[in-house]
C-alpha cells in the first residue's frame, strides 16, 4: 500500500480538536451597478445581492479535517452571543463540526471576516470588513474555556491550535490558555499538538509549531537570536519545526539539527492561496499522527494544499482529490 493510501485509509480512526480563534467568514457578493447614493448622506452604498457563510480561521482547519475524513472533528473557542455567532454555529453544524464545547459569551463579538466580491467576476476588490476584539478575553470566558480544555484534549488524538488573532489582545489563545496547552502537550506525549500562530509561535513549548517563512523570521527577531530556524526549534522544544515556504514547499528542522526540504506539489495556475496553510496543517497533523514521520506528514500536507489552492476561497480536499494529486506528483 502506498503511504498516501495508508494515511487516507486510517484517517477515519482519528478524532481531531481545533482550539483557538474560530471565526465566521462572510462571502458577500455586491453589484456595483446598484451603488446608488444614500438619501441621507449622499454616500454610495455597497449593494450586497447574495452571501454565503462558512467557518473561518480555526473553522477552516476544522472544515479541512472533515473533508479529509477524520472520524470526529470538534472546535473549542469563544464566540459572541450575537448574530454572527449564531451564523457561525449554524455553519459549523452544517459542516459536521461539533461546536458543543464552544463558549458563548455576551462580553465579546464574534470574530468575523466579511469579504466583498464583485458580482461580475467574483473578484475581492474592496477592503474587507472585519469584526475583531481588541481587549483581553474576559476572565469568565477564559476560565470557562480552561475548564473545558483537559477533557477536550483527552478525548481527541490530534489537537490543532489556531492562534490567528493579529492584535496584541483579544484572541482566544491567551497566555493562560497557551500555558495550559503546553502542559497538556507534556502530559500527553503520544498525542499530536500542532500549532499555527501568526504573531506568537516562539511562545509555545513541546508542540509542533508551524510558522511560515515570514512568521519564523519575525519570531527570531523578537527572540534576538541569530541561529536561524534551528534556534526557533530549540526555544519551542518542538519535536520538529515545519517552516512553510509557499510554492517552494516546506523546510523541516529536526531536533538533531538536520534539515530536510520537502518540495510543494506543483500547481501551474493556482486560483486562490487563501487558506493554504490551514489545509496543509490539517493534512500534515493527521498524517504525522498516523506515521510519526515528519517527511511523510509534510508530503501529505503539501498534497492537500495543492488541491485547495485550485479553488476559490478557503477550499478543502477530499480523499479522492488528495489521492489524485499525490499520484500526479508521483508521491510514495
Amino acid at each position: 500500500m502506498h503511504q498516501v493510501d495508508f494515511i487516507l485509509a486510517h484517517i477515519p480512526r482519528l478524532n481531531a480538536l481545533v482550539i483557538g480563534d474560530i471565526c465566521l467568514d462572510r462571502w458577500c457578493t455586491y453589484d456595483p451597478a446598484l451603488a446608488e447614493p444614500s438619501r441621507e448622506t449622499g454616500i454610495p452604498r455597497t449593494a450586497i445581492v447574495s452571501g454565503v457563510n462558512t467557518p473561518g480561521a480555526g473553522g477552516t482547519v476544522a472544515n479541512n479535517l472533515v473533508s479529509l475524513g477524520a472520524g470526529g472533528v470538534s472546535v473549542l473557542g469563544v464566540i459572541g452571543d450575537d448574530g454572527h455567532g449564531w451564523e457561525l454555529r449554524r455553519a459549523l453544524t452544517a459542516g459536521w463540526i461539533a461546536s458543543d464545547r464552544v463558549v458563548i459569551s455576551p462580553r465579546i463579538q464574534t470574530f468575523t471576516y466579511t469579504k466583498l466580491l464583485r458580482a461580475a467576476d467574483a473578484e475581492e476588490d474592496l477592503p474587507r470588513i472585519d469584526f475583531i476584539n481588541t481587549r483581553p478575553l474576559p476572565e469568565p470566558d477564559e476560565q470557562a474555556l480552561l475548564a473545558q480544555l483537559p477533557d477536550a484534549v483527552a478525548a481527541h488524538d490530534v489537537i490543532l491550535v489556531s492562534d490567528q488573532a493579529e492584535t496584541a489582545a483579544g484572541g482566544v489563545v491567551t497566555s493562560a490558555v497557551r500555558e495550559a496547552l503546553c502542559q497538556l502537550a507534556r502530559h500527553y506525549p503520544d498525542k499530536v499538538f500542532w500549532v499555527d500562530s501568526r504573531r506568537r509561535p516562539e511562545l509555545y513549548r513541546n508542540c509542533i509549531v508551524k510558522p511560515n517563512e515570514d512568521e519564523a523570521h519575525a519570531a527570531l527577531a523578537r527572540l534576538g537570536r541569530g541561529d536561524g530556524y534551528a534556534g526557533l526549534r530549540e526555544v519551542t522544544a518542538s519535536p520538529f519545526l515545519p517552516v512553510t515556504h509557499g510554492s517552494r514547499g516546506v523546510l523541516l528542522i529536526e531536533a538533531g539539527g538536520g534539515e530536510t526540504w520537502v518540495p510543494a506539489v506543483p500547481v501551474d495556475h493556482p486560483v486562490d492561496i487563501c487558506g493554504a496553510g490551514d489545509s496543509f496543517s490539517a493534512g500534515a497533523a493527521l498524517a504525522y499522527c498516523l506515521t510519526e514521520d515528519p517527511v511523510a506528514a509534510a508530503r501529505f500536507g503539501n498534497a492537500v494544499a495543492s488541491v485547495t489552492i485550485q479553488q476559490k476561497g478557503t477550499g478543502s480536499a477530499s480523499p479522492a482529490q488528495v489521492r489524485a494529486a499525490a499520484a500526479a506528483a508521483l508521491l510514495p
